[in-house]
């Protein structure tokens, strides 16, 4: 009976299919090993947490951590993550550099200009130019609808180039005729709180509660957090002074 011995070719032949296949295994074992193959990351959400946390999240994750850049975000505790690169939830290989910019732990301070005097729509104007913005308006009889007659902060008058941190609110006091002291309600619908806000001022009423609904999960989704429901409801003719409430979301269900 013939052997393999006695067929060189086909033990040729069968050799080099064997060893096609050794290799095929030995380059998947490379890539399993060497490069993780279907061995992703998911990125953890760090904003909103302080350095020493994100260090060690990172740490046990096995990914790497880097200050790329850093803000002043007023309503955010100081030294925390504002954003990151890549963002949340994105799969990556193991030992990825995340990129983050925290907020400053030294609070950036700017002069408070004069708006006595103005209208509120200059006032607006003049404040947002100086990184700052109106916060309550108060309205008491006067001679002339939305002349500023004092600003305060923090409950005290606050005369012009007193020193405040970036993005403080001011707020106005107005003058009020009682022949015109109604306005009506702006649609801000669809609108993120940095657009929905001056728009409510602007039309001489007030920001009320500001309410976000359960797909609101962290700082990042507020800020791209839109209006889907107000009250009072946009068109109604309501007295100076009264505050619109907002309700937000990010799912875009609600966005209708």
């Amino acid at each position: 009976m013939a052997t393999l011995k006695d067929k060189p070719l086909l033990r040729n032949f069968i050799w080099g299919i064997v060893f096609v296949i050794a290799m095929v295994l030995l380059a998947q074992l490379y890539l399993a090993i060497f490069t993780r193959h279907n061995k992703e990351l998911t990125v953890p959400d760090f904003t909103a947490l302080d350095m020493r946390t994100v260090e060690k999240v990172a740490k046990n994750l096995h990914l790497r951590v880097e200050v790329a850049d850093s803000v002043f975000v007023k309503h955010l505790p100081l030294g925390v993550v504002f954003s990151q690169n890549p963002v949340a939830g994105s799969r990556v290989k193991k030992n990825r550099r995340i990129f983050i910019t925290l907020n400053s732990t030294v609070p950036r301070m700017v002069s408070v200009p004069s708006v006595i005097g103005c209208s509120l729509r200059q006032a607006q104007a003049e404040l947002a130019a100086s990184g700052l913005g109106v916060g309550k308006l108060t309205y008491v009889k006067d001679i002339a609808t939305n002349n500023v007659l004092r600003q305060q902060y923090n409950g005290k008058d606050i005369p012009s180039g007193r020193k405040v941190e970036t993005e403080s609110k001011i707020d106005l006091v107005l003058g009020l005729n009682e022949d015109d002291n109604t306005t009506d309600v702006p649609n801000v619908k669809g609108f993120t709180t940095a657009v929905a806000g001056p728009s409510i001022i602007e039309n001489s009423l007030n920001v009320g509660k500001i309410r976000y609904d359960d797909s609101v999960k962290n700082y990042a989704d507020s800020l791209h957090a839109v209006v889907y429901s107000q009250t009072p409801g946009a068109g109604a003719h309501v007295g100076m002074g009264r505050a619109v409430d907002i309700y937000l979301t990010v799912n875009p269900d609600k966005i209708k």
